[in-house]
């Protein structure tokens, strides 16, 4: 699955419907490029959110350390380790 282009996430005027009702608002406290895949955290409250994105959308978005970030979390099972 392909995440949407930086213009559907950020047009404010045609904003990408999600039905995800778990979104936090939090920052950036890393952001790790790999060969193809990076992995970004997302400091929610004092917890850590980490997810693995193509370093392609890293870059469309300009995903930086310190910038804002909603931590979408959709899953049918989510564990506390």
């Amino acid at each position: 699955m392909r995440c949407p282009r930086t213009s559907k996430v950020t047009n404010t005027k045609n904003r990408m419907k999600i039905s995800a009702r778990n979104r936090p608002k939090g920052k950036f406290v890393e952001v790790i490029k790999g060969a193809t895949t990076a992995h970004v955290r997302i400091d929610v409250g004092g917890s850590i959110v980490t997810a693995a994105i193509t370093n392609e959308f890293v870059d469309e978005l300009g995903l930086k350390v310190g910038g804002e970030a909603y931590a979408v979390i959709k899953a049918s099972d989510v564990r506390q380790v």
